[in-house]
């Protein structure tokens, strides 16, 4: 895999508008290999509703799967959170509601909710604009090294409400190693058929509205796998 920079990002406009075809594929649950670990967050902090089995769409799993080929042979990907039921999805935004307003005590309810709605998407029971995570086709994810264990430096954490955590941020303020480490991972994802949410180097999406907007699609191929 070349490692190339992380080009400037820019999402679709209105890709939330698009309509989707359910394609019926269905959610499969995944299993550890040496090269590929699973992490529950939202399960291991007691999130209402987190489950500790992790289930993607088989299609983006088969993505998966070929992004771990693609990478270096010493490095491994850590699965942090993949399909997302709504009552964990609304327990999240709760969460990440309450961490801003007590980081930011200042901050006004519009301000918290700009802020918390850069890094969660809001809770929607419409069952035709289901949230990414909702459908099955979304992943956070990083990386590890194969011989220790440990994970790869991306200059921010999981989660971590900071600018920062914007995908390309490395390429603007080059830091090593993150800025090589946040190209390897999102190269192999990309190359793999995956696209990026911009705001977070962790996030990918395929067969989500997201994702048809990102390959210049009218259709997206998922919908709530719920």
């Amino acid at each position: 895999m070349q490692l190339n920079p992380i080009p400037p990002q820019t999402e679709s406009p209105h890709w939330w508008e698009l309509p989707f075809i359910e394609c019926g594929e269905p959610l499969v649950t995944l299993t550890e290999t040496p090269r590929l670990r699973l992490r529950p967050v939202y399960a291991s902090l007691g999130l209402n509703g987190a489950s500790p089995t992790m289930q993607l769409r088989c299609g983006a799993l088969t993505r998966l799967e070929r992004a771990i080929s693609l990478l270096p042979e010493a490095l491994g990907i850590i699965v942090l959170d993949v399909f997302r039921p709504l009552a964990v999805q609304q327990a999240l935004w709760d969460w990440q509601w309450q961490e801003v307003k007590q980081s930011s005590p200042h901050f006004t309810d519009a301000e918290i909710y700009e802020k918390v709605r850069h890094f969660v998407a809001e809770p929607n029971a419409d069952p035709m604009k289901p949230t990414p995570h909702r459908t099955g086709g979304a992943v956070d994810l990083t990386l590890f090294v194969l011989a220790t264990g440990e994970e790869l430096p991306m200059g921010t954490a999981f989660d971590e409400a900071t600018d920062a955590t914007v995908t390309d941020w490395f390429e603007h303020h080059p830091q090593t190693p993150f800025t090589s480490n946040r190209r390897t991972l999102y190269g192999a994802m990309t190359e793999a058929g995956f696209v990026n949410y911009p705001n977070e180097w962790w996030h990918f999406e395929f067969g989500t509205r997201r994702w048809a907007g990102g390959q210049g699609m009218e259709v997206a191929l998922y919908g709530s796998a719920e």
